[in-house]
């Protein structure tokens, strides 16, 4: 199988990647809290992985200055990619956003930058968190 650049993906594959990569830390989170009735983690998941959460923490991420100037650009390819999916609880630019957001974790799950994948991750769940309190 040949290496397809990373830098050549589009926004919507990086966003599939990310959903998935995001979403497998937040359901180990909640596993390894001791949540491990289905219903449960779905419900308890939701908090996390919701387009609208998502939109408020990659803004949160760019207020504080928390991404490199390539995961901006990343999060921009990732939000200004033309979709024809729509969301379903979402308004556009909220899910605009969630794509973005989802299209920075594809990337650094893509270029192994595991350290960095679980650094911001590992934010997200404490802001989470923070605002759960």
């Amino acid at each position: 199988m040949t290496k397809l650049d990373v830098n050549l993906i589009n926004g919507i594959a990086l966003a599939f990647e990310g959903d998935a990569v995001y979403s497998y830390y937040i359901r180990r989170h909640l596993i390894f809290q001791g949540q491990t009735k289905p219903n449960q983690l779905h419900r308890l998941a939701t908090k996390y992985v919701s387009a609208k959460v998502q939109a408020s923490l990659i803004q949160k991420m760019l207020e504080a200055q928390l991404l490199t100037e390539k995961e901006e650009d990343i999060y921009k390819r990732g939000r200004n990619t033309n979709s024809h999916t729509k969301a379903k609880n979402a308004d556009v630019v909220t899910y605009r956003m969630s794509t973005g957001f989802e299209a920075v974790m594809g990337y650094l799950d893509m270029t192994d930058q595991t350290e960095r994948l679980e650094e911001l991750i590992n934010w997200c769940i404490q802001e989470v968190e923070k605002t759960e309190k």
